[in-house]
């Protein structure tokens, strides 16, 4: 009696395992598409990549498509010192999500994302590419265009040539040669007047020793004069 009563529950509970197992199955199978439709399959430039220059836009390629309504997708892209490179909003055309891109980044550039599949199922990711820097001048390149700016322009023989005007010394020598001349012709002249004087003082002197003689020999021998005649006696 056990035994049959036995048997009957053992298959009630086999039966319930298959049924949970199925489920189990169901749901995994019915879940799986959903996970898929949400997954990034691709982006240009791709993740780990270096490009050359920062491209104008950015592309993001999903397993399915997302939806397009307004900020249902997000986008975020910056450069290695945390400024935006985003221009704008990013736009959606089926399972492809694209963002404008702006300046003219050097270095590590970050993108998150964040999007919606059409069933409303958000799911979000980030990845990351480099730009190359712009190549340094080589010091040819720099040091080519020194001569040029440094060497001035010659004068020309015009402007070496030009007389300039007479200076303030120059035109105060010419009137002094007359003063000169006239102070020499006033010495001569005071020259003369005083070697006329010396010659008639002398001329005078001359005379006056010679009526001297002329009357100490009249007065004769042995007297002399001013003394009274013997006939005064």
């Amino acid at each position: 009696m056990s035994q049959t009563i036995h048997k009957p529950r053992t298959r009630r509970l086999s039966a319930a395992v298959a049924a949970l197992a199925l489920a189990v199955v169901a749901v995994l199978t019915t879940a799986s598409p959903a996970l898929a439709h949400d997954a990034l399959i691709g982006s240009d430039p791709a993740d780990g990549s270096t490009v050359a220059a920062l491209p104008a836009q950015l592309t993001l390629t999903f397993s399915a498509e997302i939806a397009d309504d307004p900020g249902a997708s997000e986008m975020q892209v910056t450069d290695a010192s945390g400024a935006s490179l985003a221009d704008g909003a990013p736009s959606v055309s089926d399972n492809v999500l694209t963002q404008p891109l702006t300046g003219t980044a050097s270095g590590v550039v970050t993108v998150l994302w964040k999007v919606v599949s059409s069933d409303g199922h958000p799911t979000s990711g980030q990845f990351t590419f480099t730009v190359e820097g712009a190549p340094e001048p080589t010091p040819t390149d720099s040091a080519t265009p020194v001569p040029t700016e440094t060497v001035a322009p010659a004068p020309t023989p015009t402007e070496t040539l030009t007389p300039e005007p007479p200076t303030e010394s120059e035109s105060t020598d010419a009137p002094v040669w007359p003063w000169i001349l006239a102070g020499l012709a006033a010495v001569a002249v005071v020259g003369a007047i005083v070697y006329l004087l010396v010659s008639r003082a002398r001329r005078e002197k001359a005379l006056d020793d010679a009526s001297a003689g002329q009357a100490q020999d009249a007065a004769g021998p042995g007297s002399t004069p001013g003394s009274p005649s013997d006939s005064d006696h």
